[in-house]
């Protein structure tokens, strides 16, 4: 994490502060379970309770630390600091470090996704607005970078709405398979600790129950959570290429609004960049790159080892706090994107009507001539068009296959524009409902 790409209420979630703030809540909650069993004395159970207001001190912990070369130990000798010796000396009965750790990392990957999901609501909100807003605005659509049909810019911003609304369902189905909780014990037998101590925990802390656990939860449900994030950065990327494209100089469709004051080249005072898009471009490679170490951490030794710590103590706040960022970043690219129509129609119109050709393909083939003959008839007049900057339209009417199979008036009507935008009113309501 670093504070230029970071907002600081998914940087609080990653803090050492909130990180022993969740350990203690754990022990906490599993003495509660273990006094209502009687495994534990009541009295000792309420004592450490009295740490709830406590701060607990990171320099203290890392100075313990240094010295046990092991975090939750460097922990559990603080809190008896604070709550004392004798009182504290049934904290932690029957646990083991995995059980603090990986059930603390669950309930700060979940805080995360709820934080990420308010942002995807946020994005998914501009993007429908802007959908709406030019929801008729005709420009062209492009294949291979070339000039292909017409679309309109709200069917391009409601395309980024549908995949980002499918990357909000994964990422609610990521939250709920990343929400357990397990306190079985060492290799997870729970010969030390009642299953009923786990339940109490995780219904307290908002989690289900790993099934089975060994000494840790199966990584497979953290692979799952990474990957989603980053096919969310992914989807970012698609989008933030588009608009990146869209505002070259030789198309400049739409652009990132430029504030006053801004500048855009130290040595070219005219420039106006990219640099946001193109900033969610590097981010969005970063958290993408987060995922394959993710799915590398799900083959650990046996019931357990730590290879997958130092992976996680990273990526975890590295690939949600960056993704945060990112969105509301993208957020404020298309709420405050500018949108030229009148360019749009003047790139529309440069290559003379060639973007009507497979409509007057298809009407050809209706008048009777071969697939292969009408496509080498439309063909030869659109590399005349193409090539010497005549009119698509015109060439085609000096054609007496054309004009004999369609008619003047025919020919005319395949250049209507409303043709390609007659059902855009239907992928509407297929992508924000009636």
């Amino acid at each position: 994490m670093i504070p230029r790409y970071s907002r600081p209420e998914m940087v609080a979630i990653w803090s050492p502060e909130t990180r022993f703030r969740i350990w203690f809540e754990i022990e906490a909650h599993a003495c509660d379970a273990m006094a209502d069993l009687g495994v534990i004395p009541r009295e000792n159970a309420a004592a450490v309770w009295r740490a709830k207001d406590a701060t607990f001190d990171v320099a203290r912990i890392d100075a313990i630390e240094a010295v046990t070369k092991h975090d939750v130990i460097a922990f559990l000798t603080h809190l008896g600091e604070i709550v004392g010796v004798e009182e504290a000396r049934f904290v932690h009965q029957g646990m083991t470090s995995s059980d603090v750790l990986d059930t603390a990392f669950n309930i700060q990957l979940t805080r995360a996704a709820d934080l990420l999901l308010a942002d995807l609501d946020a994005l998914l909100a501009a993007l429908k607005s802007r959908a709406i807003e030019h929801k008729d605005t005709i420009c062209v659509g492009r294949s291979h970078g070339i000039h292909a049909e017409p679309v309109t810019f709200g069917l391009k911003m409601a395309q980024a709405y549908a995949e980002f609304d499918r990357a909000r369902a994964r990422l609610i189905a990521a939250r709920a398979e990343i929400a357990t909780g397990a306190l079985s014990g060492a290799v997870g037998t729970f010969a030390n600790i009642d299953p009923r101590v786990e339940a109490h925990v995780c219904a307290q802390l908002g989690l289900t129950p790993e099934p089975i656990s060994t000494q840790v939860i199966p990584r497979d449900r953290h692979a799952m959570f990474f990957a989603t994030v980053a096919v969310i950065a992914s989807s970012i990327e698609r989008l933030a290429t588009e608009i990146r494209h869209l505002q070259r100089t030789e198309v400049l469709e739409a652009e990132e609004y430029f504030s006053p004051g801004q500048k855009g080249s130290s040595a070219m005072p005219h420039k106006r960049n990219p640099v946001l898009t193109e900033n969610l471009t590097g981010l969005a490679r970063m958290v993408r790159s987060m995922a394959l170490p993710a799915m590398e951490n799900v083959a650990l030794w046996h019931e357990r080892d730590i290879s997958h710590s130092s992976v996680e103590r990273m990526i975890g706040p590295d690939a949600t706090v960056t993704l945060d960022f990112a969105l509301a970043r993208l957020t404020g690219v298309i709420d405050k994107l500018l949108v030229y129509p009148e360019r749009m129609q003047s790139n529309l119109d440069r290559l003379g009507g060639l973007v009507h050709s497979q409509r007057v393909l298809l009407a050809l083939t209706q008048a009777g001539l071969s697939r292969e003959d009408a496509y080498a008839t439309v063909q030869r007049a659109a590399m005349k068009t193409w090539e010497e900057g005549r009119d698509f339209q015109t060439e085609l009417a000096a054609d007496p296959a054309v004009t004999g199979a369609l008619g003047a008036e025919g020919l005319a009507d395949l250049f209507d524009l409303a043709h390609h935008t007659k059902h855009v009113d239907t992928i509407f309501a297929r992508v924000f409902g009636a």
